[in-house]
């Protein structure tokens, strides 16, 4: 039997029952298609989402807070905020009021309210140690408008762990939204381009 026969019906059954055979093969590719693009459709939704609206302004707070820090502590001629003389304190209290405090509300709020967003099956402990850091500080301040500076940081130092996990947990769902904006020939590309690298 040659190949081509069997694509040649030798009767009118044999056509029927080939057409009936390539359309349910064109519907079985049309529907395991579509069910491919529904899946990746939904998971770049929840990409987008983790990254507009947890990922996203978490790294953008965190890398202003960062460089704000870095900032206070070159005028300062410091390596490290703390300890804080007596001299520094009043420079100390405004930076923590108008820029640190802020964008520490910014981040907790984040976190507290868009914890469903969290990659990880469980909450990544160094997104509670910050949320507990930022209530400690939440008490220093409180102090401070009573009057009372005998305390100058949290009693809940801050987490060490956290600006590397706002950083990873970025770059990876940005590398995921891609790979799933930009299908095989992007992943392809990315793959030649990262071993030329290498």
């Amino acid at each position: 039997m040659e190949f081509s026969s069997i694509f040649v019906p030798n009767s009118p059954q044999e056509a029927v029952a080939l057409t009936i055979l390539l359309a349910f093969a064109g519907y079985l590719v049309t529907y395991l298609g579509n069910r491919m693009m529904a899946r990746r459709t939904a998971r770049l939704q929840l990409v987008d989402r983790r990254l507009n609206e947890f990922y996203g302004p978490l790294y953008v707070a965190s890398q202003a807070g960062n460089i704000a820090y870095r900032s206070l502590l070159k005028k300062q001629g410091k390596t490290q905020c703390h300890p804080i003389s007596p001299s520094e304190m009043d420079e100390w209290m405004l930076w923590m009021k108008t820029i640190f405090m802020p964008l520490n509300n910014i981040r907790e709020k984040i976190i507290i309210e868009k914890a469903h967003l969290i990659v990880e099956q469980e909450m990544p402990h160094c997104l509670l140690e910050f949320v507990t850091h930022v209530v400690g500080y939440k008490a220093v301040l409180a102090k401070w408008a009573n009057g009372d500076y005998s305390e100058s940081r949290s009693t809940i130092g801050w987490p060490p762990e956290f600006d590397r996990y706002v950083e990873r947990s970025y770059a990876a769902l940005k590398a995921e939204q891609m790979r799933l904006l930009h299908g095989f020939a992007w992943r392809l590309h990315h793959r030649i381009t990262r071993k030329a690298r290498a």
